[in-house]
């Protein structure tokens, strides 16, 4: 029953219960307003909750009914099937009560009406809502400084909402909210930033006569007018990098952006004391201009890369950086933008020169050609302001004053050594000072590696010979050596054609290692970041050095050194120049230093980063099993602390994979640890974010397992429950339903017999064809290792491939032909191995009545109708399988049915083929194996057992040439004459090859 007006004493007294102290009481509420959500009405008394005036005061319960509001909005706006959804004249209620609903005082409130008009209107916006803006922009006319502020926030949210619709018809319909509201926006960002300008004089004034409450909301409309400005030029025109088209507003907005920027700075150092709230928003305000300027930049880089538009902002943008005012040191934010644009300017691939030519005589200017000329014109004014003089005064500036640390950061690092490494080494470049700087000086060595390869090696020696090995105070120069180490260390790419890394290892840095002053925490850190970013220059003979190195570090009090050398050592690890014999003795001393550091951090990104080069250490050195018992006691303390820790469980879960293929046929030594694991994580409970790891080490598991265990055998039916959720697993489950079958065997079968039936029954039939060639193979193998029981067991599933071969088309389809195929070798495997099972099955009513439902035509033979599929499918099967049919085959030849006489010619050309190219059925990779196999060499055991069931399959125990020649005789006594004339209907040369294969004189 829908909701009325009469119900609103009852909605008020249920919102301000759920937010009530008294758990029941909230309970109640909450329950009885999920079960009113449906209701028609439900949102039109919630919006009379929000705009009553006599509950103006009951802010609380109000931003409680406008976000439920909200909540009913993404769940009934759209009428969907399973509910009635919002009816359209309550729709049209709703609209109009929202937009005459503008002057919200209360931000919150506000804030959330501003989002549900947003999900409105992505969804009706044009043809529901089509005068949306039109109505916005009239009322805006009129409108006070809050109401203007509240539009202002409207419109933002509902152009960011429908700019991130993807659909050609949405982005056009967006181009269009763009060219019309563009100017008009445009137009108020102006006059509100010359409102604000003269405000901030007058503030700094002190003058009597300013209302700082107005301004400040002027201030926040602007804030909000900015954005919409991006908004609009970003999404709303189509990126001229695509185009080649000028976009016009980037060229007049983005010199009044910058000079809005220079125009604020003056009152940065006043504000700070005599009007913080203001300062606060000039930070802001100015922080926001500089990357709507960037995010113009990267959206629209020819139209940007204009001589009067990218000049200003790059000089702006060095000086900033150079030669900073001495204010500008407290405003990290906006130092990081000023980068960020020059980064973005040096990396932007537009003004990179473009390898175009031309066809001669052809005067047509062609898209590239233009986007050639524009790049050589922007290339230019790039070269105009980054001269080399300057390109070296950045690179210095960049590693003598932005690399060094700090007394803010040398105190950071003394009270959290773990937060300070994550903070400078693994968060965004464009979050903190530091990275930003080390980035762009990457870009800027990138570009001018030639000019800045000797200035980087200059500085380094400087850095070294004015601070020697063994200094231990925290000097200037120290703290120098420290950023020219960071400084070599990013850029070992280049710099190794100028710096020997032999010499510098055993001249210096090795050195600094044998100083265990506390302050050479700092330089060791970077030792340990530039053995980690040089690894590939390393060579033969100084790999040793470095690894002790390594495991020296590793050793530290730091914890900041420690992560550090861990992260290198990852780096040498994975490396594939990694050489075990020369870490071998170092293996104790690095597994324990390992475990006790991942007990002593605190950090998730902190254990995981540990975690990672323990797994990598365990899946790259062989000599794992001496160290199995402490690997096993770290992973059972490991996997018990991480309880509620999806990520780093899944970390663990991967190291344990490794661990277990490390331990290969000796794996049982740690199932007291992994069937556990196991069992938790395949659980139908269990968290779906775990599941695939998990898998992961189900299947290693079993695939290392030197025999079936009890405990693995009993978590066969989870693959049920796992599949019966979804089928995203799909690959990895037939690789551990593989591992059942060929390590289980019988008595695999005899205890899960019907759960396979039913788990293959499930997939077969409902999967995609990639999905059915995942898990055809197993259903191949079932057959070849139980003949006789299997059939049987998978009759539903046989009948599915009876379906799959004799009815659809395959053509121009290389999945479908393959899946075809595969099902036919399958039921070709079935008559050869048990024939009387599949010539009963031919005639079950059953398969008639799911044949008749595909389209099968009833009159046709069953077995005819799949002898033309063999003859079909036969060049599109492995070379085994091409035996498998031409037994088939042979087999058919016995058939009491005329019609095989019709087929005579193609079935001994098939038959023959095979005979002939018997030769080719063991193919070179089972050669290679039967090699290993037969020398005696360790594989894993689920390999070995495949080989053992390849070899020892039925189908290379029988001769097809006997086969052939006794069938033929059958053929021959059964149908007399007619056979006589059939064989005479054949081509002599193939009739020559066939007595060829046979043998015959």
């Amino acid at each position: 029953m829908a909701l009325s007006a009469s119900d609103l004493p009852t909605m008020y007294t249920l919102l301000g219960n759920s937010l009530s102290s008294d758990q029941t009481v909230r309970e109640l509420a909450e329950d009885s307003l999920v079960q009113s959500e449906s209701r028609p009405g439900f949102c039109s008394c919630l919006m009379e909750v929000i705009t009553a005036k006599d509950l103006a005061s009951q802010d609380d319960v109000r931003l409680m009914a406008s976000v439920y509001f909200k909540n009913s909005i993404s769940r009934y706006w759209r009428n969907r099937r399973d509910s009635t959804g919002i009816s359209n004249e309550e729709k049209l209620h709703l609209k109009k009560k929202l937009l005459s609903h503008l002057r919200e005082e209360n931000y919150q409130i506000a804030l959330t009406l501003a989002v549900i008009i947003s999900k409105i209107a992505r969804i009706d916006y044009p043809k529901e809502w089509p005068d949306l803006f039109s109505v916005l922009a009239q009322q805006l006319q009129s409108s006070d400084n809050l109401s203007s502020h509240r539009i202002f926030m409207i419109l933002f949210r509902t152009l960011k909402e429908l700019s991130t619709k993807r659909l050609t018809s949405d982005q056009r319909t967006f181009a269009e909210i763009a060219s019309q509201f563009f100017d008009y926006s445009w137009h108020l960002w102006q006059s509100d930033a010359q409102i604000i300008l003269h405000g901030f004089s007058m503030l700094a004034q002190n003058a009597s006569e300013l209302h700082p409450d107005d301004l400040y909301l002027t201030c926040e409309r602007w804030f909000l007018c900015s954005k919409i400005i991006r908004q609009l030029i970003v999404s709303g025109f189509p990126s001229d990098a695509m185009s080649v088209q000028e976009v016009r507003p980037v060229k007049e907005i983005s010199t009044v952006l910058l000079n809005a920027i220079q125009s604020l700075f003056p009152h940065y150092s006043s504000f700070q004391e005599k009007h913080p709230k203001f300062w606060e928003f000039l930070k802001k305000a100015c922080t926001k201009l500089m990357k709507i300027l960037i995010a113009i930049q990267r959206r629209h880089p020819y139209s940007f890369g204009d001589k009067n538009v990218c000049g200003p902002v790059i000089d702006f943008c060095l000086n900033k950086i150079t030669n900073p005012e001495p204010d500008m040191f407290s405003f990290e934010e906006f130092q990081i933008q000023c980068m960020s644009m020059v980064k973005s300017l040096l990396e932007c691939k537009e003004y990179k020169p473009r390898l175009t030519g031309r066809v001669m005589d052809d005067n047509r200017i062609t898209p590239e050609q233009m986007k050639k000329n524009l790049s050589t014109a922007v290339s230019g004014v790039l070269a105009t302001l980054l001269p080399d003089e300057r390109v070296v005064l950045l690179c210095n500036v960049l590693i003598r004053r932005y690399f060094v640390l700090t007394p803010s950061d040398l105190e950071e690092w003394y009270q959290n050594p773990e937060s300070f490494h994550h903070e400078q080494d693994s968060v965004l470049w464009s979050e903190r000072l530091r990275p930003c700087a080390e980035a762009l000086y990457i870009v800027l060595f990138e570009n001018h590696s030639q000019l800045l390869g000797p200035v980087v090696v200059s500085i380094l020696q400087e850095a070294m010979n004015g601070c020697p090995s063994s200094v231990n105070e925290m000097t200037p120069a120290l703290l120098l050596k420290d950023a020219a180490y960071g400084a070599a260390a990013y850029i070992y790419y280049e710099l190794s054609n100028y710096v020997s890394f032999k010499d510098w290892f055993n001249g210096a840095l090795s050195l600094e290692l044998t100083n265990d002053h506390p302050n050479m925490r700092i330089i060791h850190r970077k030792v340990a970041l530039i053995l980690g970013q040089w690894v590939s220059e390393i060579k033969d003979d100084t790999r040793r050095p470095v690894y002790c190195a390594l495991i020296k570090l590793l050793q530290e009090r730091d914890l900041c050194v420690r992560l550090a050398a861990s992260r290198s050592l990852y780096f040498h690890i994975e490396d594939a120049n990694f050489l075990e014999q020369d870490f071998l003795d170092l293996l104790p001393v690095c597994w324990d230093s390992c475990f006790k550091l991942v007990e002593e951090v605190q950090e998730f990104d902190s254990k995981v980063q540990v975690l990672n080069t323990i797994a990598s250490l365990i899946a790259r050195v062989t000599e794992v099993i001496p160290y199995a018992n402490k690997l096993m006691q770290f992973f059972q303390k490991a996997w018990e602390e991480s309880s509620g820790e999806s990520l780093l469980q899944i970390q663990l879960l991967a190291a344990l994979r490794n661990f277990v293929v490390a331990l290969g046929y000796q794996s049982p030594i740690c199932y007291n640890i992994v069937v556990p694991i196991l069992q938790s994580g395949i659980h139908v409970d269990s968290p779906d974010e775990l599941l695939e790891d998990t898998m992961q080490l189900w299947e290693a598991t079993l695939s290392h397992a030197p025999s079936i265990m009890p405990q693995l055998l009993s978590h066969f039916p989870c693959l049920v429950e796992i599949l019966e959720r979804s089928f995203d697993h799909l690959k990895m489950a037939a690789s551990i339903i593989e591992s059942y079958i060929i390590l289980g065997g019988i008595e695999f079968l005899n205890m899960h017999a019907s759960t396979l039936a039913k788990l293959l029954d499930l997939v077969v039939g409902s999967v995609n064809d990639r999905g059915l060639l995942s898990i055809l193979p197993l259903v191949d193998t079932l057959v070849q290792c139980f003949p006789t029981e299997v059939p049987q067991l998978i009759s539903t599933i046989i009948q599915k491939l009876l379906v799959i071969c004799l009815t659809g088309g395959d053509d121009h389809d290389p999945s479908k032909t393959a899946v075809k195929a595969s099902s036919a070798a399958i039921l070709a495997r079935v008559l050869v191995m048990n024939t009387n099972y599949l010539a009963q099955l031919t005639s079950e009513p059953s398969l008639l009545a799911l044949l008749q439902k595909a389209g099968f035509p009833s009159e046709e033979s069953i077995l005819l109708c799949l002898v033309d599929v063999w003859l079909d499918k036969v060049d599109n099967v492995i070379s085994t399988q091409r035996k498998t049919l031409g037994l088939a085959l042979s087999i058919i030849l016995t058939l009491r049915l005329p019609q095989v006489l019709d087929k005579l010619d193609q079935i001994l050309s098939v038959c023959t083929s095979v005979i002939l190219g018997g030769s080719e059925d063991l193919t070179e990779e089972e050669s290679s194996s039967d090699k290993m196999y037969s020398s005696g060499s360790q594989v894993p055991s689920k390999e070995l057992r495949r080989r053992q069931i390849k070899f020892s399959d039925p189908i290379n125990q029988i001769s097809l040439e006997n086969s052939v020649r006794e069938n033929l005789r059958t053929c021959a006594a059964l149908h007399g004459e007619p056979f006589n004339a059939a064989i005479s209907r054949m081509h002599p040369a193939a009739f020559g090859q066939l007595k060829q294969a046979l043998k015959m004189p």
